[in-house]
């Protein structure tokens, strides 16, 4: 098989010379049956998965299909026929909430916000028992402190507090830990507004377990967070600590926090990485169901094209400037993301088989997609080329350059609206638009309020589990696996087809395991085995009509990159 070829080559050789010596033509070239005539079980013949950050169903869509639109903001009308969804407005606890602070609307003038907590017993802390009413007190954030990446404030410094009233950059002074009660609407996420009205949305999906980033994305690719082990060392030489990433305080078993990829130069040869713990994935993936038939796939990350060219070990070292300033921020761990690009988001960094770990570049466009040095894992960068080029992989996941990616703290939902709109224009302007589906799904909540209790399906005793009690996660069966408590918060999920069904909201219970399930029943690759949710995970089925005819499935909804507004509909 060539994909075994490949690593077993690339083991014998060193990075340097499979990025200096490979001329073109020695590895795989792109086949006469690319994606387009790859078997599927449907009419989709390419699916991009858009995976941004850290958002809860209600912090998007709490009053869904109804906006404030008061003067100034771009308007959202609904069109008439909108299905009613799960939202604060159905269930009346906008104006009659448990919580501390009421749920209240964040303006399209404070898109900058802190960062909530969302590590795995928070969460659970939050629902408290299904109550729901635990969110200020378990993952909000305190006031914020005035950062060097912060436009400048009449009369203060650097490290002092965000006085009351000071709304702009980190909008968290009035109401403390409240703002994680805070929501937008349709003004501000106003494309994500006009995609649910054009194509399909659920306002039942949740993440597979509860969890930070690193637990979302592997949930991503794998259905399984369980085969983690610690490295024993971190990039600086110093021990490492499995307490908060580890179920259990164990070395090896469930991840539940935020630990970085072992196989990333990246994270050894970023100064503000070297003090992190590190894990490894061990078990099948995505990658290795999709290597096995040969079907074209890769992970397109903002920042992973390394800025000291051939030399290793690589660095990733570019950098953007967004409304929350440079892309530096204090995680709840204390742990600060600098620049583009942050290996614990992309999850093939993770496995031995699917890592690239030196980002080796492709050493061919035409090759992006296929078998290569690259191994399947780029630089968002590449995923354009591939779309203009006409050799679109079968299979794409996109990770936004950080400050685009949607995470409270670096990132806002005005910079995340101009990538996913600019994205999404380009994929509908392409050929390949007539045979694709585009799914827009998150990787946690944030610790942001959502209303919604998770339906229990992995129980998990132990220690950081805390959603039915102290240590305790549902009724513990005998073949539980501790550390996988979930479903966990619920977050939105999009898919934008021409055969997306219209204005239609999907009510079946999925998670992230879902989006595998469907690219594994798509091309007929099986499961992934090891106590992976994908065996049981809620269908996306639903959310699509493949009755529709090839002239019918071309509609593509152009949107305004800075507004969200209509530009045009085919």
């Amino acid at each position: 098989m060539i994909a075994k070829y490949f690593r077993m080559f690339a083991s014998a050789v060193t990075a340097v010379s499979l990025t200096l010596a490979v001329p073109g033509g020695v590895w795989a070239q792109p086949k006469s049956s690319g994606p387009a005539n790859f078997k599927t079980e449907t009419p989709i013949k390419h699916v991009v998965v858009i995976f941004q950050e850290n958002i809860s169903f209600d912090h998007y869509f709490a009053t869904y299909p109804n906006a404030a639109n008061p003067p100034g903001e771009p308007a959202f009308h609904a069109l008439a026929g909108t299905p009613t969804v799960n939202n604060l407005l159905s269930g009346g606890l906008i104006d009659s909430n448990p919580n501390s602070t009421q749920p209240f609307r964040l303006d399209r003038t404070q898109p900058v916000t802190c960062d909530q907590n969302h590590n795995y017993a928070p969460e659970q802390t939050a629902f408290d028992k299904g109550l729901m009413d635990g969110f200020p007190a378990a993952t909000g954030t305190g006031n914020g402190t005035v950062s060097a990446t912060t436009p400048p404030i009449t009369g203060q410094t650097v490290g002092s507090p965000l006085l009351p009233g000071q709304s702009g950059y980190c909008f968290d002074a009035e109401k403390g830990k409240g703002l994680v009660m805070g929501y937008y609407d349709g003004n501000t996420v106003t494309a994500l507004w006009n995609y649910a009205q054009h194509y399909a949305m659920s306002d039942n999906s949740f993440s597979t377990t509860f969890g930070p980033s690193s637990v979302g994305a592997i949930n991503l690719i794998s259905g399984n967070t369980f085969e983690a082990t610690m490295v024993p060392t971190k990039p600086n030489g110093a021990a490492s600590s499995p307490s908060g990433l580890i179920a259990g305080d164990a070395t090896s078993g469930a991840l539940i926090g935020d630990a970085r990829p072992a196989f990333d130069d990246c994270v050894n040869t970023n100064p503000q990485l070297q003090t992190t713990n590190q894990a490894q994935m061990t078990g099948n993936n995505v990658g290795n169901l999709l290597g096995n038939k040969d079907i074209t796939w890769g992970w397109f990350a903002g920042g992973f094209a390394p800025t000291n060219g051939t030399t290793l070990p690589a660095v990733c070292g570019s950098a953007h400037t967004g409304l929350a300033g440079n892309g530096l921020v204090a995680e709840p761990d204390n742990v600060t993301t600098v620049g583009d690009y942050i290996p614990h988001h992309e999850p093939f960094e993770f496995y031995s088989d699917t890592t690239n770990q030196h980002h080796l570049r492709p050493s061919s466009p035409s090759l992006i997609g296929y078998d290569d040095v690259a191994n399947h894992q780029y630089d968002l960068t590449d995923f354009f080329t591939a779309l203009t080029n006409g050799n679109l992989p079968a299979v794409s996941y996109l990770k936004a350059n950080a400050y685009q990616d949607g995470h409270a703290g670096y990132s806002d939902p005005l910079d995340e609206q101009t990538f996913l709109v600019s994205t999404i224009n380009q994929i509908m302007a392409s050929p390949d638009w007539a045979t694709t589906a585009i799914i827009i799904a998150y990787d946690d909540s944030d610790g942001w309020y959502d209303h919604q209790m998770d339906p229990v399906i992995n129980q998990s005793s132990v220690a950081d589990d805390a959603l039915t009690g102290p240590g305790a996660c549902g009724t513990t069966p005998l073949d539980a696996i501790p550390g996988r408590c979930g479903y966990g918060p619920r977050q939105p999920l999009l898919v934008i087809s021409p055969y997306a069904k219209a204005n239609y909201v999907d009510h079946v219970i999925t998670d992230q395991s879902s989006i595998l399930a469907f690219i594994e029943y798509n091309w007929e690759l099986g499961s992934v085995g090891g106590a992976s949710n994908d065996v049981k995970a809620g269908s996306l089925l639903g959310m699509f009509d493949f009755s529709k005819t090839p002239d019918a499935a071309s509609r593509a909804l152009l949107l305004n990159e800075s507004t969200g507004e209509v530009v045009k509909l085919n």
